[in-house]
């Protein structure tokens, strides 16, 4: 009598996995409906790793775990969106992009009698402040409105308060200058203990508040987005839908910035756009 067949665990699905991949999707389901944020196209790998370590930070033992938590304690919650909502950022990023813009996209932006700029994922707020100290030095400060959103309402008021790390001032006035710059980026804050504060005067064309990429829709044309290195935790499905609620938000001719891992090549709205400068992802749309 031959021995039964038995199952090859190479080809045999992996129980854990497909358990845990069960647990996330009714996870991030239930999040969405019960508090709004959604994750579900998120780039699963990073979610999953963000998500195991909020696991592990609520004493838990597994998502069905900190499904229970969240579910039941809104701190829990908004330990967890922290943890999901991705805020690395610094003063003038990638100097070459700054360059770049000076050059070759404030000429343009110069030829509207007033502006409206979307940074989209703000976060807290570096990047506002280097673009409204840009726009300053190349005189087009009084004729612009900045509007910076973010999902997130708590780093929303890191950004309200321009508020940055003076241990990090050094640096960020290497890429101030690196990336154009011509005052001396000292001048622009003052040192109060171990904290930079931005000149208050900065934000006063700039209107932070709460916008959901994953869900929200536009709220007004643009000549210029910003939107870099946050869809790198997107996935493809999701990156599209962002890609569509930047081409509807831009004017005839407006400029989109992504980051330097981000580009529209492969996107549906690729020829959408023309390319201004590959290396610095900068795209103006076509005319329609």
């Amino acid at each position: 009598m031959s021995e039964p067949d038995l199952p090859d665990p190479a080809t045999e699905p992996n129980a854990s996995t497909d358990v845990e991949s069960v647990e996330l999707d009714v996870f991030l389901e239930a999040i969405q409906r019960v508090y709004g944020y959604d994750f579900r196209n998120y780039a699963r790998a990073s979610l999953r790793r963000r998500l195991w370590r909020r696991v592990h930070g609520e004493g838990r033992h597994s998502l069905t775990g900190l499904l229970e938590a969240v579910l039941h304690d809104p701190q829990a919650m908004e330990r967890l969106r922290v943890d999901l909502s991705v805020t690395v950022t610094s003063m003038f990023r990638d100097p070459q992009f700054f360059r770049a813009l000076r050059e070759l996209v404030v000429p343009h932006l110069a030829t509207y009698p007033f502006v409206r700029i979307w940074v989209a994922g703000c976060a807290s707020g570096e990047e506002v402040y280097s673009l409204a100290i840009l726009l300053r030095e190349e005189g087009l400060a009084d004729r612009v409105r900045i509007y910076a959103t973010d999902v997130s309402e708590q780093v929303l008021e890191q950004a309200r308060e321009g508020r940055m790390p003076l241990d990090k001032m050094k640096a960020y006035s290497s890429n101030y200058l690196e990336g154009g710059g011509r005052e001396g980026l000292s001048r622009y804050y003052t040192v109060d203990g171990r904290w930079a504060r931005m000149d208050p005067t900065l934000r006063d064309g700039v209107m932070f508040a709460r916008h959901n990429l994953a869900t929200d829709g536009t709220f007004n044309e643009f000549h210029l987005v910003l939107c870099r290195n946050v869809m790198i935790y997107f996935d493809r499905t999701l990156q599209h839908r962002v890609h569509e609620l930047f081409d509807v938000s831009l004017v005839d001719l407006g400029i989109l910035a992504l980051g330097a891992r981000e580009s529209l090549v492969g996107s549906p709205l690729e020829s959408h756009f023309d390319v201004i400068d590959a290396e610095s992802r900068l795209y103006r749309k076509v005319a329609g």
